[in-house]
């Protein structure tokens, strides 16, 4: 295949229009003009190419919660939104917390995935925080992420234990960090001004930096690769920033929602995500903290729920949103047609990065000898229409808004599983 009239980012806003030659699944030449024989071509039209998106904060719910999503639909959502690989969180049944789970796990996803999904195994067994699985064995598999999304690790020692296996198996720590001592049980936005008008209970902040911190120190003491999930708040940035600069080999992620929302957009339970949408001010730390480099990249805690979980009072309903179909339209949007993110910076935070730090080779960037993994962005405006959505998941705050950068279409492997062309 040729794609040709692919307008590739060379650096900061600059971009050229080249044509890429993709054989046996790989990119194999990226020239100004490269003659088309037999190859199937793809006019790409001047469009934006860029590698595909990688995401490495996706929950499918398969198996255990089909009716809110499954390896398929979710992964067909990937393609929809532009990510090409996508990583998939282990808050499922049976829990992938050990290795027979993990290689049943593993042939569900081979035979329904879309895109390339690299799944997650938990820190400890059913994610109850009582005892670290066997991170030597799971390794194995070349499962080399860790995490107990959806909880905080509670024990001191369990996650210093957690820390230490990780480190000797050369695996990430991925931690959802939230100290329950912090947080009441009818808590369901951020403890704020917004709460208080609503009457609603709120979650502090405390309840995410206190664990980070707690965290961020033992990953200092134990040398162990670690990252932060969805950060949320102004002191998650202040305290990733000093132990970087302490040398910890640690990272962070933010979300599309986190960067583009505050606690005054919450009107109803399609806001309601957790950590929760915070202060202004904690936005604004945010969107700094990404560009001076303390967070890392974009990951989107894609969080379907069906509408009836969703259609009740705000204490009452599951925390989370969908943000796969969404979240590179909105970025684009927000932050890359307003000047604040260069092309070359949106590149970076969707794909090169989270590839980088996740070990992932041979993805992320637009190179001969890389996967032929590719995404094309249209510039023409477009109305969110959350009844359009290839996920099982309606549950989005952003139905109605209007985003440039959509997707046009999705190669992965170098065979075309979306197209709008």
């Amino acid at each position: 295949m040729i794609i040709k009239n692919a307008r590739i980012i060379v650096k900061d806003n600059e971009t050229k229009i080249q044509d890429i030659l993709i054989k046996d699944d790989k990119i194999a030449r990226i020239a100004d003009f490269i003659e088309d024989a037999n190859e199937e071509v793809i006019d790409a039209e001047e469009k934006l190419v860029l590698p595909g998106g990688v995401d490495v904060h996706v929950h499918l719910r398969e198996p255990g919660f089909t009716k809110k999503e499954t390896i398929k639909t979710g992964s067909e959502a990937a393609a929809h939104g532009g990510y090409t690989t996508i990583m998939a969180m282990p808050n499922i049944l049976p829990y992938p917390d050990n290795v027979e789970a993990i290689k049943d796990y593993q042939k569900l996803i081979a035979k329904d995935a879309v895109v390339n999904v690299l799944p997650y195994a938990c820190i400890t067994k059913q994610e109850d925080g009582s005892e670290v699985v066997d991170m030597k064995g799971i390794s194995k598999l070349g499962i080399h992420w860790f995490s107990d999304d959806g909880v905080g690790v509670q024990q001191d020692g369990i996650m210093k234990e957690a820390m230490k296996k990780a480190k000797t198996e050369d695996a990430m720590i991925v931690a959802h960090t939230e100290d329950m001592n912090y947080r009441k049980p009818t808590a369901c936005m951020h403890d704020g001004i917004r709460a208080k008008g609503l009457g609603l209970v709120g979650i502090p902040s405390e309840c995410e930096y206190k664990q980070i911190e707690r965290d961020l120190q033992l990953a200092l003491e134990t040398k162990a690769k670690y990252h932060i999930c969805h950060m949320s708040a102004k002191e998650s940035v202040e305290l990733l920033r000093k132990y970087k600069a302490l040398g910890a080999d640690v990272s962070g992620e933010v979300t599309t929602h986190h960067l583009v929302l505050n606690e005054m957009n919450v009107e109803n339970t399609n806001h309601k995500m957790n950590p929760p949408l915070r202060s202004e001010e904690d936005r604004q730390s945010l969107i700094e903290g990404l560009l001076d480099g303390t967070i890392d990249f974009i990951a989107n805690d894609h969080a379907p729920h069906t509408e009836e979980e969703k259609n009740t009072t705000m204490e009452k309903a599951p925390f989370g949103i969908v943000a796969l179909e969404t979240s590179i339209p909105l970025i684009y949007t927000n932050f890359v047609d307003t000047g604040m993110f260069t092309l070359k910076q949106f590149q970076d935070y969707i794909s090169t990065k989270p590839a980088k730090r996740f070990g992932l080779t041979n993805v992320g960037e637009l190179k001969e000898g890389y996967q032929a993994d590719i995404i094309a962005l249209s510039e023409e405006e477009q109305v969110i229409h959350k009844e359009k959505f290839v996920s099982k998941g309606k549950n989005t705050p952003f139905d109605g808004y209007n985003v440039k950068g959509n997707i046009a279409f999705t190669l992965v492997n170098g065979k075309v599983v979306y197209t709008a062309l």
